[in-house]
């Protein structure tokens, strides 16, 4: 089984955190295309007790960042949210993914 496997097997779940938090993943293979070069449309996300997001992986919408270090009319559909704001993601592998998600999972709880 390889990475992208262990993340389409996660599709659905939903984890409850401490303090009422909790993460939902969802994750499906698609046609490789242009906009979705690595075949899966995924979303993870931590939400908070309000159930509002908090942090979010995903790639459901083209996201073109604003001019500043990610480079300006550089579109692209693998991004992070955090909170109100949105960043670049360079998406390496589904199993990295899943990392960088739970590491921003754990620097957020830290913080609260």
């Amino acid at each position: 089984m390889d990475d992208l496997d262990n993340l389409l097997m996660l599709d659905g779940e939903t984890f409850t955190l401490e303090n009422g938090y909790w993460v939902k993943f969802e994750a499906r293979r698609v046609d490789v295309s242009a906009e979705i070069p690595h075949g899966v449309k995924y979303s993870l996300t931590l939400h908070d007790k309000s159930n509002q997001r908090v942090i979010g992986y995903d790639n459901a919408h083209s996201f073109k960042p604003r001019k500043g270090k990610y480079g300006a009319n550089k579109e692209t559909w693998d991004h992070l949210h955090r909170k109100m704001e949105v960043f670049p993601y360079e998406f390496s592998s589904a199993l990295q993914l899943i990392e960088d998600f739970w590491a921003s999972v754990e620097a957020y709880m830290r913080q609260e």
